[in-house]
């Protein structure tokens, strides 16, 4: 059964810092979301301001105004915003200290730990609730180095690229292994950010706290791991983007998963990395070239996040991209993944023989 929770995103929910509750609000594996505090869409329903059909999770002005609408206080608040610069500010503090003297267990997915800060700590004893920072790494005897053993795997690693970050890899990631398993596959997810530990990922690490040597190895590790489950095929997250200056964590990711296939991930109407605006977003010509040189492998397709576009755009982008680039084009939150399955099929025909579905005998 799953533990009831609220969401802090003040002020972000549905932008691009705000993706670790648009995440949670879209899936929740492990946490019932009951609401999402955010005063500039208080009143509104989660679900329809963000992907336009409700689910329920109403967003609140604050906390107090959330514990008092509710019919129980939740067990855990987490806070849901993912921002470049990741300290909490005094306000955010105190909201959080507000929490624990209410009785709430606190999740925190930013670098920032709460488990160092003195008054946090001290409340949390005083309140017994618990701290839980997802993004602390292990001690480094529990932290695994790289050791070649990925090179040996023979199941399909798929994983999800990006032409930026927050632009939607995680969710496309997800999306494809439901609709894996839904064609009767055993497909499993490594996650590589706080989001997807959040969610109830069994497998992977927020890599981007660790030294690059432990992320490749973490990376190769949780795959390792993955393969006692026999899966027929494995979705690796993809953390920001292969060229971006400001990020290390997507090269660490190829290197430990070594891919045998990658997707990517694109915004079309972005024109500057995000939280970074004097950057302008490259050419998919340009990201495609550098991951296949990189990694040695082949981008098969690429995934639209729709941002800014309405549906004819998306349509017709995707018409004009499949033109170009020769390749599978769709948007996994719009349509869904039959256009990347067919592809995989394409490029690992062992899949078809192990699907159930497919390996019925016609009438």
């Amino acid at each position: 059964m799953k533990t009831s929770a609220i969401v802090y995103c003040e002020n972000e929910f549905g932008k691009l810092d705000g993706k670790v509750a648009n995440g949670l609000v879209r899936h929740s594996g492990k946490y019932k979301i009951v609401g999402v505090i955010d005063s500039t869409k208080s009143g509104l329903d989660a679900g329809e301001y963000l992907d336009g059909i409700k689910n329920e999770i109403p967003i609140f002005q604050n906390f107090n105004q959330a514990i008092g609408m509710l019919d129980s206080i939740p067990e855990y608040f987490i806070y849901g915003i993912a921002p470049l610069e990741s300290l909490l500010s005094d306000n955010e503090k105190e909201v959080i200290y507000t929490a624990i003297k209410a009785g709430l267990h606190i999740i925190n997915g930013l670098p920032e730990f709460l488990s160092d800060d003195e008054v946090c700590m001290g409340l949390a004893k005083k309140y017994n609730v618990s701290i839980f920072d997802v993004r602390k790494p292990p001690s480094k005897e529990n932290l695994k180095h790289f050791t070649g053993q990925i090179r040996n795997v023979q199941t399909p690693i798929i994983k999800i690229s990006g032409t930026d970050c927050a632009v939607g890899k995680r969710t496309t990631a997800l999306k494809l292994v439901a609709a894996l398993k839904n064609e009767g596959l055993n497909a499993i997810f490594i996650t590589t950010g706080q989001t997807g530990i959040l969610q109830g990922s069994k497998y992977g690490i927020a890599i981007d706290v660790l030294s690059s040597g432990f992320a490749t190895g973490e990376v190769e590790n949780a795959i390792l791991e993955a393969l006692k489950e026999e899966p027929d095929i494995i979705v690796v997250e993809g953390q920001g983007a292969l060229s971006h200056p400001a990020f290390t964590s997507s090269s660490a990711i190829i290197r430990g998963a070594m891919p045998k296939a990658i997707i990517l991930q694109h915004p079309p109407k972005r024109r500057n990395r995000c939280d970074f605006p004097k950057i302008p977003m490259p050419t998919l010509e340009s990201e495609i070239k550098m991951l296949e040189t990189f990694s040695g492998s082949k981008v098969i397709a690429i995934t639209i996040n729709h941002e800014e576009m309405n549906d004819q755009e998306v349509e017709s982008t995707t018409k004009i991209y499949e033109e170009k680039y020769q390749l599978p084009v769709t948007d996994v939150l719009k349509n869904d993944c039959s256009k990347l399955i067919e592809k995989l099929y394409e490029i690992f025909p062992d899949l078809i023989r192990v699907n159930p579905l497919l390996c019925q005998p016609q009438e």
